[in-house]
């Protein structure tokens, strides 16, 4: 059994600027430990050092990502804007691919309540 699970990448312009992209990870069927069932499993390329990251608000000025990395929604909802003044919503759950390390970059909110918990897995060493 194969399946796919959407995620959103924020990239970097030719102008300099950001803007969304949308992808996909496959997953497929796998046993990950003996005496459990199979589960949908996809990769994540990382180098180590996931950084676990809480916070009770988180409003950002334009900042252009310090490593491509991932952010994985545990708790709470951000609202990324990007160059155009496009803008979209993750929450838990949610997988966003963030590779604009250069440039004028995008803006980070947190929208409501309860406080931001994510994971930060860089792509590439810390």
């Amino acid at each position: 059994m194969t399946d796919v699970k959407g995620y959103t990448r924020v990239v970097v312009t030719e102008a300099g600027g950001s803007a969304f992209e949308d992808a996909e990870l496959d997953l497929t069927s796998q046993s990950v430990a003996t005496g459990t069932p199979p589960m949908l499993v996809g990769g994540l390329p990382c180098s180590g050092g996931v950084m676990y990251l809480q916070s009770a608000g988180f409003d950002s000025e334009p900042h252009p990502a310090p490593r491509t990395q991932w952010v994985v929604m545990l708790r709470g909802v951000i609202e990324i804007e990007v160059t155009d003044g496009s803008r979209r919503r993750f929450g838990p759950g949610d997988l966003v691919l963030v590779s604009d390390t250069t440039g004028t970059g995008h803006v980070t909110s947190a929208i409501g309540e309860p406080a931001l918990e994510a994971l930060f897995v860089p792509t590439t060493p810390i």
